[in-house]
This record gives structure tokens, sequence and C-alpha cells, in this order.
């Protein structure tokens, strides 16, 4: 039996959500596969760093886990993962995406782990609150809950069988595919993108998140939480347009409620994609 350790955990995450399904699914990777303890457990967040390079030696495991935004894996994600590099070292890949649509994300990522040395034996899309949703326009609200969490967990268990079997095939992440949308909603998605993007030629706008003036005590953690450096300490109530990535962490973390952000896509998303989406995995 082979085993692997430790396991790395390496996830962008502005909002929390990505976290949360790397860690569950390294507690289901870490369960013993033998007599005595599982392995250890390394965890490396790349939200708010440009992380040094770093090799992770092929009798390890990586868990590498990041957003979905607009159907492709985060740039930001892309930039920063490009720092690690592995030796043939067995990886899981995963990606969270709003209840919309994950597309070829989980195609992109396993192509870039790909390059940077890793073997993906694994890949799973789950679903966490979007970056967009507010309790005015939920989109996935509290997500991922406690099933999704389970179903994480799950989804490290059966990787875990699958390294007990000595089966490291390469998993076709191509074939991840992603739970339908009724077609009613969906086109009256696809309607609203149209039109949007036809008023955007004519009239283009760039919708950030604001501060409220009023409201800001300027505790400074809107700029903590930022993981581009978009809010300066001092200037809470402004957004540097070149740097945002409209993860919205800024807005979630506010403790007064002092940042908001306003998009036209909140209500159409939160309208035609209110219906549940599962996670879906592949070995």
């Amino acid at each position: 039996m082979r085993v692997f350790d430790p396991i790395h955990t390496v996830y962008f995450s502005p909002t929390g959500t990505t976290k949360k399904v790397a860690e569950a699914i390294a507690q289901g990777l870490k369960a013993p596969v033998s007599e005595g303890s599982g392995p250890v457990v390394r965890s490396h967040d790349i939200t708010h760093r440009k992380p040094a390079e770093e090799r992770l030696a092929g009798e390890t495991l990586a868990i590498l886990a990041v957003p979905v935004y607009g159907g492709h894996v985060a740039p930001e994600a892309v930039r920063r993962l490009k720092a690690f590099h592995g030796s043939g070292t067995p990886a899981v890949v995963a990606v969270v995406y709003g209840n919309r649509a994950f597309e070829h994300a989980a195609e992109e990522l396993a192509r870039l782990a790909k390059e940077q040395g890793f073997r993906p034996i694994a890949a799973g899309a789950f679903v966490g609150e979007h970056s967009y949703s507010t309790p005015e326009t939920p989109i996935a609200a509290g997500r991922p809950d406690e099933r999704d969490l389970e179903a994480a967990k799950a989804f490290g268990e059966a990787v875990r069988r699958k390294i007990d079997r000595g089966d490291l095939t390469p998993v076709d992440a191509a074939r991840l595919k992603d739970r339908r949308t009724p077609l009613l909603p969906l086109l009256r998605f696809v309607r609203f993108a149209l039109r949007y993007r036809r008023q955007q030629k004519k009239h283009p706008v760039r919708y950030l998140p604001e501060g409220d003036a009023a409201r800001c005590t300027h505790c400074g953690r809107c700029a903590a939480v930022c993981p581009v450096g978009a809010i300066a300490r001092g200037d809470e109530t402004r957004t540097d347009p070149a740097r945002c990535i409209r993860c919205c962490a800024c807005v979630k973390g506010c403790p007064v409620g002092a940042r908001t952000f306003r998009t036209p896509f909140a209500e159409a998303l939160a309208r035609s994609f209110n219906r549940r989406k599962e996670p879906v995995t592949r070995l």
C-alpha cells in the first residue's frame, strides 16, 4: 500500500468558501490508510500573498482548489498556482462555483496542474455562495453547507480508496459534467446576458464595490481581506478599478455593512439559478 505524506492543500479563497471545500476533502483523505495516524496536512493559503516558488515531491499529495469566475478558473488564482511545481505529484483538483455553471473550469485547472508537473487523479466541482449574493439577491447563500462539506469529505475518502488500490490513473476532467439548469430559467438568463452585452457596447459601465462614507469606521477590515490590494488603509471607501477582481470579500467582510456591490447580474443570477445544484466528482 502506497502512502502519500504530507497532504498539501493549496487554495485561493477570498470569501472562504473554497477553503472550506479544500479542508473537507483533506479531512476525507487524511483518514488513516493503515494502522496508526493519517498523513499530515499542510495548508498553503495563496489568497493574500504571492507564494514563493515551491516544488512538491512525488511522494506527497496535493489538493488544488480554486473559485470559478465567469466559468473559468479565477485568473489571479492561476497566477499564484504557477508558483507550485510537482514531480509527478498526484493531485486532486477542485473548483467552487456559485450555482450557475462551472463550464470548463475543472478542465482548465487539471490542464494547469499537468503543466506544473502534477498528475490529476480526481476532479470535483462544488457550490459556494456566489460573490454577488446578498440578502436581497441570494445566490447559493450559505453554501457550502453541511451537506456540501459532507460530500467533499466523502469525495476525499473515495480518492483515498482509489490510492489504497494503487490506482493513480489520471482523471479526464473534461468529462466532469455540470448539473443541468432547467431550460426556461437558462433561456431567461441568456436573454438577459445578451441584452446586457449590447448595452455595455453602447454605454460601458464598470461595476465595482462601493464604500459608504457615512457608515465606514475605517477599521481597515476591507483592506485586510482584499486579495489584490485594491483598497488602501485610510481610504477604505475607494476601490482601485485596475486591481479589483470583484470577489466581494470586502463586501462580505465589512462588519458594519459599509461596502456594497450593485450589479444587474446579481438579480438575474438570483432569479435564474435558485434551484440547488449538488457537487459533481470524477475519479
